[in-house]
Formats: C-alpha cells, sequence, structure tokens
C-alpha cells in the first residue's frame, strides 16, 4: 500500500509578485491621472474609502482563489494565516497606485486648492483606495493567467 505523500505549500516565486506589478501597475495608471478619481475622492467619506479598501481584498481573494479552481489557498505558503500570494496581491494593487500618485505629483496636480496638508493625506488615501479597485483586477488577472 503506497502512503500519499503529504502536499508542500506551492512556491511563491519572484516571477509572480513581478507579473502581479505588470498587471497591476498597466490598470492603475489611467485612473492615478483622472481628475474624476480625485474629484470622487474628495467626495468620499472615511468610511467609503474602508469599505472600498474591502472591497478591493474581496476583489483580490475571489480572483485568486475563486475564479481560478486549480489554486487553493491552503495549499500555498502563509505569513501567518494569510497566504504570502495574497498579500503580495494587496501590496502590488495599492502599492502600484500609491507610487504612480506621488510619481506623477497627482495630490498637488488635483488638489491644489486644498490647504491643509493632512486634508490632502485624507483625499489621496481615498483615491488610491478607489485606483486599487482597478488596479488589483489588473494584478490578480496577470497573476492568474501568466502562472501556469
Amino acid at each position: 500500500m503506497k502512503v500519499p505523500r503529504p502536499r508542500r505549500p506551492r512556491k511563491f516565486r519572484v516571477a509572480d509578485s513581478a507579473q502581479q506589478i505588470v498587471g497591476g501597475f498597466l490598470l492603475a495608471g489611467p485612473f492615478v491621472v483622472t481628475e474624476e478619481v480625485w474629484l470622487l475622492a474628495e467626495n468620499m467619506s472615511l468610511l467609503q474609502a474602508i469599505a472600498t479598501i474591502g472591497v478591493v481584498c474581496g476583489i483580490g481573494y475571489a480572483t485568486l482563489y475563486k475564479a481560478d479552481t486549480n489554486r487553493d489557498p491552503s495549499d500555498e505558503q502563509r505569513i501567518g494565516r494569510v497566504p504570502v500570494r495574497f498579500l503580495s496581491l494587496m501590496l502590488v494593487a495599492f502599492g502600484s497606485v500609491t507610487i504612480l500618485a506621488l510619481l506623477f505629483d497627482a495630490p498637488d496636480t488635483f488638489l491644489g486648492s486644498v490647504d491643509s496638508n493632512r486634508e490632502i493625506a485624507l483625499i489621496t488615501f481615498k483615491a488610491i483606495s478607489v485606483g486599487s479597485v482597478f488596479s488589483v483586477v489588473g494584478a490578480a488577472t496577470a497573476d492568474s493567467v501568466f502562472s501556469r
């Protein structure tokens, strides 16, 4: 009788992060430089921004583990109880939007009439939450399509 070997968690590779980064930056770019996103962010409440972050996490998890039936989160490397692939996806989704917003000087461009640095930071946070909705779609799709 053959005893089955225990399954090892699938290795998360640098190439996996690179795929996420390409997809995340690709879809984040157009939304970082869109005035409507910054106007929307200016009029959002903090609660709406936090809910948007929840949506980003939900989209990311669903794309990685529900839409791709070949991937099981319990088979992957973890930090604590969270799969490394998912943590990387969240870092890419929010990080790519943040980097592009600061690189393109979007807060100063779109929030020039706002005087308070605290208010600029809050609106930027909300704009990042909005842009991350699109970034996570690109990052998770690239990860799923190219990880075969």
